[in-house]
């Protein structure tokens, strides 16, 4: 990336830690054992996995033993998905209607299997509608709920510990995708009183390609990929020990720097809320709980993806949703499950903040939409008249 550029899409990915980094280079370089051979250098590779196993647990108050690595937020979720809801033939799935798209994707598959998959309603902030996830658990049992603990678009928090409840009361087991918001915000396995829950290295500093399925030992869950046995037959394949290791040092680095991430990236969020305010923009889920780095806004008769092109060309890189949907052309399906219009989803940008971002690029940035946005008006009036 040009030394110009300035990055604001955290919550697509996090640039690698330094720190994390150098945790990772003895395994890339010159530690080349594979973790399930027996010899010395098949044990320096499991002696580190398991210490990044015991850091990522510490993390988010949660057993080692409960900790199952595998490649990616999207498998973690495809697994207890797939894996709870395949034990029992015909089964009920219930999560949030904004969910990242590869949980509805998983739930979606199920149903072709003869399972039966229920979005449950948001508020127009967002915020998760507790009697209607109530209805959705009524009646015979649903094997799985899955409630994300904080939205990768608009940043929205749920309480994911009353969703539990509501779920476990049905005997339901309980499930968290959680990616967003690990370094950002307490992830709490016990207090969240969930039976699993997902996280991603990626998403707080550390590298792509490796991720976790906590789950508790009483959960019986259908492995997603058969072989070899790893990972206590959670998740057959050869581990990614570079990326545990990785994974590890940014999940503690993420519990030491919560206060000071809170603190930074709030005040940069405010700045820029501010400004944006002030020019005329809509922050989307505005008045609920939201990741202390994200900003989601729009301007009415503003394309969102035209706004981050021209975004894009003045030096910052911003997003107009989710990553992972970014190759499809249709308006968000959070804003459409908030019971926003087309036309409005459609003029979403995303602002993510980290660590290495400065008030002086925030005011870079918010001076850029502002000019952008004024230029783009003045265009359509001049086409209008």
């Amino acid at each position: 990336m040009s030394a110009s550029r300035i990055y604001f899409d955290h919550n697509a990915t996090a640039p690698l830690d330094q720190d994390v980094l150098k945790a990772m280079l003895p395994f890339l370089q010159s530690n080349h054992g594979n973790p399930a051979s027996r010899h010395h250098e098949g044990r320096v590779a499991h002696d580190a996995v398991e210490r990044a196993r015991h850091q990522v647990a510490a993390a988010v108050n949660a057993r080692p033993s409960e900790v199952f690595f595998t490649s990616s937020g999207t498998e973690s979720n495809n697994t207890i998905i797939k894996g709870i809801a395949g034990r029992n033939g015909k089964t009920r799935i219930v999560t949030s209607g904004i969910e990242h798209p590869c949980v509805h994707c998983a739930a979606r598959a199920m149903v072709r299997l003869g399972c039966e998959f229920i979005p449950v309603a948001v508020d127009e902030q967002g915020r998760l509608d507790f009697a209607d996830l109530e209805t959705a658990v009524a009646g015979a049992s649903p094997a799985v709920v899955s409630i994300m603990l904080a939205n990768n678009e608009t940043g929205v928090v749920l309480d994911v510990a009353r969703a539990a409840q509501i779920g476990h009361a049905v005997d339901a087991v309980v499930h968290s995708d959680c990616a967003q918001a690990l370094g950002k915000i307490p992830v709490d396995f016990q207090k969240l009183n969930i039976d699993a829950m997902t996280i991603s290295a990626h998403k707080a500093g550390g590298p792509m390609g490796i991720a976790a399925l906590i789950v508790k030992a009483h959960v019986d869950c259908l492995p997603l990929l058969e072989g070899g046995g790893q990972e206590n037959g959670m998740r057959s394949g050869t581990l990614n020990v570079a990326g545990a290791v990785g994974f590890g040092r940014a999940a503690e680095l993420g519990r030491e720097r919560l206060d000071e991430y809170q603190r930074h990236t709030g005040k940069l969020r405010a700045m820029l809320e501010s400004r944006l305010l002030s020019a005329g923009a809509v922050i989307f889920s505005g008045e609920a709980s939201r990741l202390p780095n994200t900003s989601y806004f729009g301007f009415a008769g503003i394309e969102g993806e035209a706004l981050v092109v021209m975004i894009d060309q003045a030096g910052f890189a911003v997003a107009s949703g989710s990553a992972c949907a970014s190759t499809k052309n249709e308006p968000s399906n959070v804003l459409m499950a908030m019971g926003c219009d087309e036309v409005t989803a459609r003029t979403a940008v995303r602002v993510s903040l980290g660590l290495d971002n400065t008030e002086a690029q925030i005011e870079a940035l918010a001076t850029a939409i502002c000019e952008i946005t004024q230029s783009l008006r003045s265009m359509s009036a001049v086409m209008n008249a």
